[in-house]
């Protein structure tokens, strides 16, 4: 792979993963979330989206402080790379989370000065 080329593969693992999240958020829906009474879901919910992504982000954030915890304590089936890795994980969902707040904000602005 050259340096300056967009590896495709890490592009599809991220949409995979996107579809999973937004399945698995789709999948939550219960009849006083988001599902009529006949048992058929409505579109998916952007709550439930969102906190199923905050959820994953979290859990990522405490692997990783327990893997430190682990690693910090002399715990011989923990590496440092895993523990490196884990916390590059926890950050760059974070900062992913972060950059997905400001633009939720700067809509919410944006819409908020519209003239009617």
């Amino acid at each position: 792979m050259k340096a300056n080329m967009i590896d495709s593969s890490r592009i599809d693992a991220m949409v995979a993963q996107l579809k999973t999240a937004a399945a698995h958020a789709q999948g939550a829906a219960s009849p006083l979330n988001g599902a009529d009474v006949a048992g058929k879901a409505d579109k998916p919910n952007f709550a439930d989206a969102l906190t199923a992504s905050l959820n994953q982000v979290n859990s990522m954030q405490s692997r990783a402080e327990q893997l430190g915890k682990r690693f910090a304590l002399g715990d011989d089936s923990v590496n440092l790379s895993d523990v490196m890795i884990a916390g590059q994980k926890a950050n760059i969902a974070f900062q992913a989370t972060v950059q997905v707040r400001n633009k939720l904000v700067s809509a919410y602005h944006d819409i908020m000065n519209m003239q009617v």
